[in-house]
């Protein structure tokens, strides 16, 4: 058994499952098999995004100029039979000199878990899982993959419970997942995080986000959460928690898809002097398409969200707050003008916030392009962003180079 393992690691022995979105000859990365039929086995992935941004909108003695290690991820997942899954993954976030330290010891520099799940199959098609999970509601934009973004980025007021409810968009808990024909569905029930982002003391006429830690875990301690989606073209893969961005034409998927979110007294306000709690409710309506324009290799993706947030009353904190947002993006794949493989994909989105408690918008403007030069697995990308809310008018032009494996 140790010589089929050695073996399997020296020969480097890809996936049979190729991930679509992925360069011609990626082939599915990296899959080491621990038995001849292959039913056992475990893939590693490992990824990296690096910005350079200039932003106008920074103090005097301010450089305009600055780098980031957007990402930095690792994920092995592993399977002994089709029955069980394991999955971890591993990552850092927006490392940059304002939280490098000396040696490397602060929190900033430091890999921690995104994901830890055990999952067993039930059914054919419908598995049971549990730990720290990516298995959100709301929309497609709450469960997105980091790895083929259309976008630069993701759109922040989608993660619309990070760090509120949970650890950087994962919550801990149970989680249910499945198919009925093209039917999708994942549906969740979870520990809110009792030391939330918002950690501000309750006052009157503003809900603040700290419903467990103010009220107790009996009456908020759990969050409850569910997306589901109809495919009417191509079968999506729902085999990792994470949705895809763009598939640079390589199927031809049409989404319709509606998501919620609830946690119950999730929010605290302050009346009479005092605490009480009121609910979170969110949720979504979205669609999706992706699909080839012709024989040439052009491609078209769009994407279209509706999403309805109820924080509580008056509620608003950074990305946060009660009311509504209309989100989308569209981009179109040219063939190939650079060589044989490079190609480029210009694209727009455009994101508009409303809150209950001010009267000022939040609208979110981007442009910008991928160059593709072996599909998403290297691509890089050049992007402008516009943000205008109230006194705040923010222009940033950042370049990304990314890499995955």
């Amino acid at each position: 058994m140790k010589r089929k393992i050695l073996l399997g690691i020296a020969l480097a022995l890809f996936s049979s499952q190729m991930y679509s979105q992925a360069a011609p000859d990626y082939n599915g990365g990296l899959k080491v098999k621990l038995n001849e039929e292959g039913s056992s086995y475990f893939r590693l992935i490992t990824w990296a995004q690096v910005q350079a941004s200039h932003n106008n909108s920074v103090a005097e003695d301010q450089s305009k100029t600055n780098f980031n290690l957007r990402r930095a991820r690792l994920i092995l997942y592993a399977q002994i039979s089709d029955d069980f899954l394991i999955l971890t993954h591993l990552g850092l976030n927006s490392l940059n000199a304002n939280n490098l330290t000396p040696t490397g010891t602060g929190e900033a520099s430091q890999f921690f878990l995104h994901d830890v799940t055990a999952q067993y199959k039930i059914a054919k098609t419908h598995h049971l899982g549990g730990g720290l999970h990516y298995y959100n509601g709301i929309s497609r934009l709450n469960n997105q993959g980091t790895l083929n973004f259309l976008t630069m980025d993701n759109n922040r007021q989608s993660w619309a419970t990070l760090g509120l409810s949970d650890q950087f968009a994962r919550h801990l808990g149970f989680y249910a997942k499945g198919e009925f024909g093209k039917f999708h569905y994942r549906v969740s029930v979870n520990d809110a995080i009792t030391n939330s982002l918002d950690a501000r003391e309750a006052v009157a006429n503003q809900a603040v986000y700290g419903g467990r830690k103010l009220l107790g875990s009996k009456d908020a301690g759990k969050t409850y959460a569910g997306y589901f989606e109809y495919n009417f073209l191509d079968m999506e893969s729902n085999f990792l928690p994470y949705k895809v961005g763009t598939y640079l034409g390589a199927k031809k998927v049409f989404n319709v898809g509606a998501g919620f979110f609830t946690h119950p007294s999730g929010a605290a306000i302050l009346e009479n002097n005092e605490v009480k709690g009121e609910n979170v409710n969110i949720f979504a309506v979205d669609a999706f398409y992706d699909a080839p324009i012709g024989e040439n290799g052009a491609a078209l993706t769009a994407y279209a969200t509706y999403q309805n947030n109820d924080y509580g009353t008056n509620y608003l904190y950074n990305a946060y707050g009660t009311g509504s947002m209309t989100y989308g993006h569209v981009g179109y794949l040219i063939p190939a003008t650079i060589g044989k493989k490079t190609k480029l994909q210009p694209y727009t989105s455009v994101s508009l916030n409303s809150y209950d408690a001010i009267d000022d918008n939040r609208n979110i403007f981007n442009v910008g392009t991928n160059i593709y030069l072996k599909g998403n697995n290297s691509k890089l990308t050049l992007e402008y962003s516009h943000e205008d809310f109230g006194a705040v008018k923010r222009d940033i032009v950042t370049l990304q180079a990314m890499i995955y494996l």
